[in-house]
């Protein structure tokens, strides 16, 4: 059935095209790979613009939505699979097991949250996948400055960097793909698992 990515990103209809015509890249240069798709099911925003590339590429389209979205007549109808759900940590969940690899793109605080929640079970050993931050424009790039703090501070150890791959440009998001870098979680999750 081929290695599926799970695609995080922003559903907003108001921003600038440029973040559109990147979606639609990577939706097209996903299937090109060797890539389908797993993500939130949506078709608006730029989960839209990549479903709708990914599917108009030739690719597979497997969407997860939760019930109240689908009732207000947001699903995109068109995947090859449509996972209707309860709640959207049950979205989170089914993404996380569907998926082979995470990248996000931009998008706003739901993309933010799954972000976390993926870095979170990558640090505590309960994932093994590779995470791509696409930092489109410098769209990231005080997240990336924050992690920076969170570590310097030593909220989190050095080993926070390790966790991510960051890609400037949707060409350098295959390679992180495929060679992710090595992780090795804190000594305290090493012991504890």
């Amino acid at each position: 059935m081929g290695k599926l990515l799970c695609v995080y990103c922003g559903s907003s209809d108001n921003l600038e095209s440029r973040y559109y015509s990147a979606a639609e890249r990577v939706g097209r240069t996903m299937v090109a790979r060797g890539w389908g798709l797993v993500y939130g099911g949506g078709n608006v925003g730029m989960m839209g613009s990549l479903a709708r590339a990914v599917k108009g590429a030739g690719g597979r389209v497997v969407g997860v939505i939760p019930e109240f979205m689908k009732e207000r007549e947001l699903a995109y109808r068109q995947a090859d699979e449509l996972i209707t759900v309860g709640s959207m940590r049950d979205r989170k969940r089914v993404m996380e097991e569907r998926a082979d690899a995470f990248l996000a793109l931009p998008g706003g605080i739901g993309t933010l949250e799954e972000l976390a929640e993926i870095m979170t079970l990558r640090y505590i050993n309960r994932i093994d996948k590779p995470v791509v931050v696409f930092n489109q424009d410098g769209y990231y790039d005080d997240l990336l400055r924050f992690f920076e703090r969170m570590t310097r501070e030593r909220f989190k150890s050095p080993g926070l960097q390790a966790l991510f791959s960051v890609a400037g440009r949707v060409e350098d998001v295959w390679a992180l793909l495929d060679t992710p870098g090595p992780f090795e979680a804190d000594a305290i999750w090493q012991k504890r698992t």
